[in-house]
């Protein structure tokens, strides 16, 4: 049975008459009879005992109707919903996003989009980079915001916002009170993010165009988080390389010092799958973002 074989046989029965049913239902009487008739001789049984110019249910007609109202209501409820996702009035969305995205760019975008959009609930899943590529790309999450290269053909990625790297010392720090050079830095001992986080890839590739390569410093510690960086810096005599925006209270206060070298400019980029079909909730999000470029 079809849904509009029930719809018709709905408006049949509580019209108790086929013309007028048909004319209600803005059809003609010769379709709405082919349905009902369909519909009878599928299940091989008759719904309606015909009296006179009229139709009454019969019991299989009465047994039915219950069932294929629930079923017309079920229908609309899920037009409905179809229709509300589509319309940004429900719907969820699952982020997922590297640390320095995720606790210093991101909150605020949320915060913007979850007031223009009260009903569309916003998750956050946080991670390096390389793990939340793998989550868009397995379909754990809907977009990734990221602050490393992502090189996976299935991945499309869009730069979305720029950040500049730099190298920050305590403000005690003997570098911070004299002219260096690069035998300097590679005296240093330094602490530096986990391999695999946006972060680390991005320092390495700076600290590779001063002429520093990975063998050439002392990496004494590697820590899963910015602010544990931070902190290792702060209370000792280590370098590292972080985003400014990460460090931009530490140098404000003055716990932390920017040493005079210019490192390159990273991009904060949305990751995309290219073969998923993206929610009306997901869409409206990245389009957000690349309004904001």
């Amino acid at each position: 049975m079809t849904l509009e074989q029930l719809r018709i046989f709905v408006a049949v029965a509580d019209r108790q008459h086929v013309t007028r049913a048909a004319a209600d239902l803005h059809m003609t009487q010769s379709t709405a009879s082919a349905a009902l008739a369909a519909l009878e001789e599928r299940h091989g049984t008759r719904l309606f005992d015909r009296i006179g110019r009229g139709l009454v249910l019969n019991e299989a007609g009465r047994t039915l109707l219950p069932y294929a109202r629930e079923v017309l209501a079920a229908a609309a409820r899920a037009q409905e919903a179809l229709q509300d996702l589509a319309g940004l009035r429900r719907g969820s969305l699952r982020l997922g996003a590297s640390q320095t995205v995720a606790s210093y760019w991101l909150p605020p975008r949320m915060v913007r989009f979850s007031e223009s959009h009260p009903l569309i609930e916003l998750t956050l899943e946080v991670h390096n980079t390389s793990q939340v590529a793998a989550a868009v790309l397995s379909g754990e999450a809907d977009l990734g915001l990221v602050e490393g290269p992502v090189r996976i053909a299935e991945l499309a990625v869009t730069e979305i916002a720029t950040d500049s790297m730099a190298l920050v010392a305590a403000a005690d720090h003997p570098l911070a009170r004299r002219r260096f050079d690069l035998a300097d830095l590679r005296n240093q001992r330094w602490v530096l993010r986990e391999v695999g986080s946006g972060t680390r890839q991005v320092a390495e590739e700076s600290l590779q165009r001063l002429g520093l390569a990975s063998g050439d410093i002392r990496i004494a510690l590697e820590l899963p988080s910015n602010e544990a960086v931070i902190a290792a810096v702060r209370g000792s005599g280590m370098l590292t390389v972080l985003s400014e925006v990460t460090v931009a209270a530490a140098l404000a206060t003055g716990a932390l010092v920017r040493l005079p070298v210019e490192l390159a400019t990273r991009a904060f980029s949305l990751v995309t799958h290219r073969q998923r079909q993206q929610s009306p909730a997901g869409e409206a999000f990245a389009r957000m973002l690349l309004a904001e470029r």
